[in-house]
Formats: structure tokens, sequence, C-alpha cells
């Protein structure tokens, strides 16, 4: 169980929201959803998260602008950012890091394959 751990999940799709909210809720974790990604850099910005799942395209801001505003604002106070896009991860991995993400996954993804993404972000 990963008791008191936050994570803020970003996605304007209500199936993969549903979805995740719920695995990792069961999991352990203390979960925050929004839906778009001016709503997600408010909130990571109000509320402190020790990680965040942002989908690349999102309403508003997309995902790559929010963890880049997330990671240049907050600095050493950033949480840990994995993006998940559904373009091909290898050629989007490196615009991933360069916005301040730690990991990418490519949707569509296992819910083990992202645990073990998240677990290994966490520490």
């Amino acid at each position: 169980m990963e008791s008191g751990k936050r994570i803020l999940i970003a996605d304007d799709d209500p199936d993969i929201i549903d979805l995740l909210e719920a695995y990792f809720k069961r999991a352990g974790y203390n979960v925050t959803v929004k839906v778009n990604g001016k709503e997600a850099l408010q909130a990571a910005e109000a509320e402190k998260f020790d990680l965040v799942l942002l989908d690349v395209m999102m309403p508003y801001i997309d995902g790559y602008h929010v963890a880049s505003e997330i990671s240049s604002r907050l600095g050493s106070e950033a949480p840990k950012i994995i993006i998940m896009t559904s373009r091909d991860v290898a050629a989007e991995k490196g615009i991933a890091m360069l916005s301040g993400a730690t990991d990418a996954v490519q949707k569509p993804f296992s819910l083990e394959e992202l645990e073990a993404k998240v677990k290994a972000a966490l520490g």
C-alpha cells in the first residue's frame, strides 16, 4: 500500500479518469482528478502532490506545457511527472523529459506497466 502518497491525474477522457482513479485508490494512493491542463496546473500549485499523471492532449493547456510550468514554478518542490500519450512514446520521451517529466507511457497501456512507472518515480 502507498498510503499517504498523493497523485494528481489530469486527462480529458472520462473512461481513463475513472479507470485510473479507481485503480490507484484501491492501491492506497490519495487521488485528485482534473479534466484539463488549466485545472491541473492550478491544482499542482495549490496542493502538494507526490506525482502527476498528465495526458498530453488536453483542453486549454497541453500536458507538456503543464509539466513545464509545474517544474519551473515549483522548482525543487515539484512533484514527479509522468506523461501519458497516444503518440509514439519513443519519439515523445525526449520532449517529455525536456518539459520536466520523469517518465512517459504510451496509451493504451497496461495498468501494471503504469503502476510500475509510478512506483519507480516515487522511489
